[in-house]
């Protein structure tokens, strides 16, 4: 019987990592300005050119724990290519924050959302949060809940969305 219900479980997880990306299409991409963990303001404007995974987590979000080691190993997977990770951390101290990226450890990106002002604006609603944007800076995919970022579904679509032309853009932006 527990045999039976690993496997299940085993299935349940593989069907969950193998699950699609969402393509967006909740509108135009929300501003994203915040401080980092380095002390600099960083800008979603300023990666444009590259596709960029901006996740909204917490270290309170078992998912989004989960989630974090699969990340790491995909921003290193695409090291050197032009991809970036933003990890907006949600309404927590700076102090929590980096005492949990340093425990990881991770290399990417964190920024502080200390008021869950941004985390609003991006309808975040659900943590863990992720966003695919593409080189032009339009979010082209979605997923809520924890994924195997690293999976090579995932890094099939990153890749796509790095070798596509960036889309014109559309008024309103």
């Amino acid at each position: 019987m527990r045999l039976l219900a690993g496997a299940l479980l085993l299935i349940g997880s593989m069907a969950a990592s193998a699950q699609a990306l969402k393509p967006w299409s909740g509108g135009a991409t929300p501003a994203l300005e915040l401080a980092g963990l380095d002390g600099a303001v960083h800008r979603l404007a300023d990666y444009r050119g590259k596709t960029v995974l901006v996740n909204f987590w917490a270290t309170w979000c078992e998912p989004c724990r989960a989630e974090m080691p699969s990340i790491e190993r995909l921003r290193g997977a695409m090291q050197g290519k032009p991809f970036a990770v933003l990890a907006v951390n949600v309404g927590e101290s700076d102090r929590v924050a980096r005492d949990f990226a340093e425990k990881l450890p991770v290399t990417f990106t964190v920024l502080l959302d200390r008021d869950g002002g941004v985390t609003r604006n991006w309808r975040a609603r659900v943590l863990p949060a992720s966003y695919l944007i593409g080189p032009d800076g339009a979010i082209r995919y979605s997923y809520y809940g924890d994924l195997d970022w690293s999976s090579d579904e995932v890094r099939r679509r990153i890749d796509s969305l790095m070798l596509k032309d960036p889309q014109p853009q559309r008024a309103g932006r």
